[in-house]
């Protein structure tokens, strides 16, 4: 996009209407005025005639002298019938009949003409100082608004380009965000900086908005949102690319320092051929189960997963799982508790959102704890709970449990610990279900999960 030619032509446009909108404006104004002025002369036309007409009733046609003393209006016997225009009524009580109005511009007069005893008088209303006054002033009127009009394309121009300044600035960041190439972290970091240089004072924003600015500065709040997640998300994706990176180097290598004992002396040695084959099995099938997870996650992400929705009791899986895992582990306590709930979402992934909860109450709970699965229903939603008596987790990694590649328990091995991927694949399932994932932990007490989703009521799917 070329920022001139759109600051050019939304200026123009802008400017085009302010100018012609003002334009009108004056035009409106000048026709008021000029109304104005026309019903006033007109009123007090009709007001000096009533006077004349007082006097004609009374006296008659006034001789020169007298009418010489009656400045600025002259009365006069003509030899034809009133012309101009003619009331469909009468004034007042003294307004004779077939009264005609009609205005001079030529002679600047403004004239009544009526019938009287078989005559027709004319009486004609001097206007000419009046009208000179009054183009005087229309004249300057018009003036200063010509150079109003004018110095408004100027003024109006660098206003509008002041006003359009922010909506300039985030199409030229879209525009540099949108062009095919990839930012490195550096780049990134530059522009986001370059944005909190432009920050407006006083206001939490990327885009300077003046605070009256209230659509302005909603949009700038809602592209600056949408940069803050394109640059949270393009972090999060270098931070997921190392760590599975780091994840498969560990297997990796014990391949490799394995197969290259094989080759050295291992093949004639019994003791070390065995030892280096149950290795090489057991890391090549953690490569395998962590490119399983990686694969789900990208599939997740880039939304090309399809769910397969069905209707099931929800106590019934979970007994399910509650069997297997108990013929599995013997190494602790289980204990259940099961309310009959409907739901309708994808079994084979509640089911695996259900065995990552129980796979980790496992891994995290020394052997002879407790280990408690439950459903039940609250506030028209499903909630399935594992609950263990682990190692607990500290309040302030609670929030963290459930992102990509996060072990709650530093200190334990990758092979106990597990990859760091089952509660993020977890939270997907549920999230994609409409749900949400809770969790509740003390340390050295144990740790409660929950999966709430929404049931299914009893008229039907929700």
């Amino acid at each position: 996009m070329n920022s001139n030619k759109f600051r050019f032509s939304i200026v123009y446009k802008l400017n085009s209407k302010l100018f012609f909108r003002l334009l009108v404006i004056f035009l409106v104004i000048d026709l008021f005025i000029f109304a104005s002025l026309g019903v006033a002369l007109i009123i007090q036309g009709e007001n000096k005639i009533n006077g004349v007409l007082d006097e004609f009733f009374e006296s008659g046609l006034p001789n020169e002298e007298s009418w010489l003393n009656a400045a600025g209006y002259d009365i006069v016997e003509i030899q034809r019938k009133p012309e101009g225009l003619i009331l469909p009524f009468n004034l007042d009580r003294k307004d004779p009949k077939n009264a005609a109005r009609s205005f001079s511009f030529s002679e600047s007069k403004y004239n009544y003409e009526f019938e009287y005893e078989d005559a027709t008088y004319r009486i004609s209303i001097d206007y000419a100082l009046e009208i000179i006054i009054f183009k005087r002033i229309l004249q300057i009127l018009i003036i200063i608004q010509l150079i109003i009009l004018i110095s408004s394309i100027f003024s109006g121009a660098r206003l509008v380009r002041r006003t359009l300044q922010p909506i300039t600035d985030l199409a030229e960041v879209t525009h540099s965000l949108s062009s095919g190439r990839s930012f490195s972290v550096d780049e990134m970091e530059m522009l986001a900086d370059k944005l909190d240089k432009i920050n407006a004072a006083k206001l939490d924003t990327r885009i300077p908005i003046e605070e009256t600015q209230d659509e302005l500065k909603g949009l700038a709040e809602a592209i600056n949102g949408m940069l803050d997640r394109i640059y949270e998300s393009y972090r999060s994706q270098i931070r997921f690319v190392s760590d599975a990176s780091h994840e498969l180097r560990t297997p990796i290598s014990v391949i490799q320092g394995y197969a290259n004992l094989l080759d050295r002396w291992g093949k004639d040695d019994e003791k070390t051929l065995q030892e280096s084959i149950k290795a090489i099995k057991e890391e090549s099938a953690n490569m395998k189960g962590l490119i399983e997870q990686l694969l789900f996650l990208a599939r997740g992400d880039s939304n090309t997963m399809t769910l397969q929705m069905e209707e099931f009791e929800l106590s019934e899986l979970a007994m399910e799982v509650f069997n297997e895992t108990k013929m599995i582990d013997e190494g602790h306590e289980y204990k259940s508790h099961f309310e009959q709930v409907t739901i309708f979402a994808d079994k084979a992934l509640i089911k695996q959102a259900i065995r990552i909860l129980i796979d980790n109450a496992i891994k995290y709970t020394e052997s002879g704890g407790t280990i408690k699965l439950s459903v039940k229903e609250k506030d028209d939603n499903a909630v399935i709970e594992v609950q263990d008596e682990g190692i607990g987790i500290p309040a302030e990694e609670i929030s963290l449990i459930f992102e990509r590649f996060y072990r709650a328990d530093h200190s334990r091995s990758r092979t106990t610990g597990g990859t760091g991927l089952g509660l993020s694949i977890a939270k997907w399932i549920v999230e994609r279900h409409g749900g949400h994932l809770e969790a509740l932990s003390r340390v050295g007490i144990g740790t409660k999960i929950s999966i709430v989703i929404p049931k299914v009521s009893p008229g039907g799917r929700n």
